[in-house]
């Protein structure tokens, strides 16, 4: 990583202070913008352009570097993203004048369907897990939770004790934007729950903690742990598809549009502030309606 001048690591941090404290934006959301904007000051650095002398001219160069490189649309559009409201922060901050991006458009992307597991691929999926081990027991647990409510692995791995209510069977989950939303738990998922929670945790480790999901040595579980053990269990299950931190997500969505849930209680079980975001599960329903249609119609 390369040495920035003061100045702009000194207004970097400011920002995503700044996102932190009025926005409630997550660390994965931070650390994706504070990635964005020093790799936009690694590129000045040749040029000797502090982060506020940056122009439109200056802006649009990057762009085309950006492309140069091989650098996916859809990276570039964060980029923008990220410039768009650093150079809006700035301006409020009287920093600036006049916001360099305010002309610059993001490119369109096109809507991207995320890829989902059958159900078959999803039960083979929760049974991987050796269930009489402490370590298995805790994975089979979180397997189940994050297929029953369509948790974002993060707020997986930060479950914490008071966010739970077994007897209700419900959690509390504080997502994106600090928005708080109600998601039901399931017999199933409850019943591991409350296994793991008896059997399981308590062989982890004695240490007093309020996370739910813990490691051998009582800390917090990693997004990164989770998705290694994840895809170890997927090879398990003899799972090759395509898989990603949010696949148990898209699977939870999908399978309950294919089995009549409504749109907007998908949304309010996400936690999706735009109703748009969740639509795009319906085309993947619809996809999924269509092959069963021409496998077991007889005019298919």
């Amino acid at each position: 990583m390369k040495q920035l001048p003061p100045e702009d690591e000194d207004r970097i941090d400011a920002f995503t202070e700044h996102l932190w404290l009025h926005h409630g934006s997550s660390e994965n959301t931070q650390a994706a913008y504070r990635s964005d904007l020093r790799r936009f000051c690694e590129y000045l650095l040749p040029q000797k352009t502090p982060l506020l002398e940056v122009d439109e001219l200056i802006l649009q160069d990057y762009l085309l570097w950006r492309r140069t490189q091989g650098l996916s649309p859809r990276s570039t559009s964060r980029f923008l993203s990220s410039a768009k409201k650093f150079f809006q922060f700035a301006v409020k901050q009287k920093w600036l004048a006049h916001d360099p991006t305010a002309k610059l458009k993001r490119p369109k992307l096109p809507q991207s369907i995320p890829h989902s597991l059958s159900e078959a691929d999803v039960e083979n999926l929760l049974q991987a897990p050796e269930t009489d081990t402490p370590i298995g027991l805790r994975d089979r647990t979180m397997l189940e939770v994050l297929y029953a409510t369509g948790l974002r692995v993060t707020e997986l791995v930060r479950l914490q004790y008071d966010q739970v209510s077994r007897q209700q069977g419900l959690v509390r989950v504080v997502g994106k934007g600090d928005k708080e939303r109600l998601v039901p738990l399931g017999e199933e998922a409850l019943e591991w729950l409350e296994r793991y929670l008896k059997h399981g945790r308590p062989a982890l480790t004695d240490k007093q903690s309020p996370w739910v999901f813990v490691t051998k040595r009582g800390s917090l579980l990693t997004r990164q742990a989770f998705w290694y053990r994840l895809r170890h269990y997927a090879e398990t299950a003899g799972i090759y598809a395509h898989l990603s931190p949010h696949t148990l997500r898209h699977a939870f969505a999908t399978h309950l549009l294919n089995h009549g849930a409504d749109l907007r209680v998908l949304q309010l079980l996400l936690g999706h502030s735009d109703l748009s975001t969740t639509q795009i599960y319906t085309q993947v329903a619809r996809e999924r309606l269509q092959a069963l249609h021409a496998q077991h119609h007889p005019r298919g």
